[in-house]
């Protein structure tokens, strides 16, 4: 059976692995989420719904700060 101590260096491989799985994890799904909302927002333009693209202007906003 293998042992590993509290900081061996197989798990601070492990965490800086998953830590950068999360990372790019989280940079798709927000990207996903950015496009979307993209395509609703021209489906507001084609609509004339202002009311609909001021709020969704605003969520993309909102998540387009969160990439950078």
């Amino acid at each position: 059976m293998e042992k590993h101590t509290l900081y061996s260096p197989h798990q601070s491989e492990e965490n800086m692995v998953s830590h950068l799985a999360e990372k790019v994890l989280n940079e798709a799904l927000l990207t996903y989420k950015i496009q979307k909302l993209r395509n609703e927002i021209d489906k507001t333009l084609e609509n004339r719904d202002q009311a609909l693209f001021m709020k969704l202007t605003e969520e993309l906003n909102d998540l387009t700060e969160q990439l950078n």
